[in-house]
């Protein structure tokens, strides 16, 4: 096509880990954030409409707060994956790209430093629980009729 002279390197590069996290994770965000827009009742925004809200006051004030629990399912869902996969920096970033994961893998596999690995292991088990827990208080407060949120 003639867009550039010459091939890019993109390979081992942060570059190439994001481009492989973003490709790999993205339906992960986009079928809950999906699912959230379906349940949308369209009926909202129209009235907001008619009375005059421009849709910059729509999206922010009626969209955005009835999606919120889609967005915080779906981050939830990716932030996990995103700080423990290790296959794909070791495959796109090689040696330079440190994720989380890699650094588990390589205290066990690599240095053999169990208990390091472990305590690892153990607080990123415990920041998912915490998220979780977030995530349902969230959602509960969301779907507990209360619609003080679209206001």
């Amino acid at each position: 096509m003639g867009l550039i002279s010459e091939p890019l390197s993109i390979l081992y590069t942060e570059t190439a880990v994001f481009i492989g996290l973003v490709y790999t994770l993205l339906p992960f965000m986009i079928l809950p954030l999906y699912a959230s827009l379906l349940k949308l009742d369209r009926r909202l925004m129209e009235a907001a409409r008619d009375l005059g809200a421009t849709s910059r006051h729509v999206f922010f004030h009626i969209v955005l707060p009835l999606t919120l629990p889609g967005i915080i399912a779906g981050s939830t869902m990716v932030f996990l994956p995103a700080l423990g996969l290790f296959y794909i920096p070791d495959l796109l970033g090689g040696a330079r790209s440190m994720l989380i994961g890699n650094f588990i893998k390589n205290q066990f596999l690599t240095t053999g430093n169990w208990p390091l690995g472990s305590a690892a292991s153990v607080m990123l088990t415990l920041l998912m629980v915490m998220l979780l827990i977030w995530f349902f208080i969230s959602t509960r407060r969301a779907h507990s009729g209360d619609m003080e949120a679209v206001r």
